[in-house]
């Protein structure tokens, strides 16, 4: 029998992924997603948190995401 693990979710991920769909989503409802920025921000004070960040890429997966070169 396999064992599943699961990671536990991120904090305000529920918060912050409904804004980013919102921002994506067309037609833009700009109303909405101040209402969604609203919520994320009480999510976010209530939680103390004080950065987010993402998680760096495995090198195992041999998926990188490409890399912007910002030399002219």
């Amino acid at each position: 029998m396999e064992k599943m693990t699961t990671t536990p979710q991120p904090v305000c991920a529920q918060e912050s992924l409904a804004l980013l769909n919102c921002v994506a989503a067309v037609p833009y409802d700009r109303d909405r997603c101040l209402a969604l920025v609203d919520a994320l921000r009480n999510c976010i004070t209530q939680k103390k948190v004080k950065k987010f960040s993402l998680a760096e890429p495995s090198s195992s997966t041999g998926t990188d995401a490409p890399k912007s070169d910002s030399k002219p």
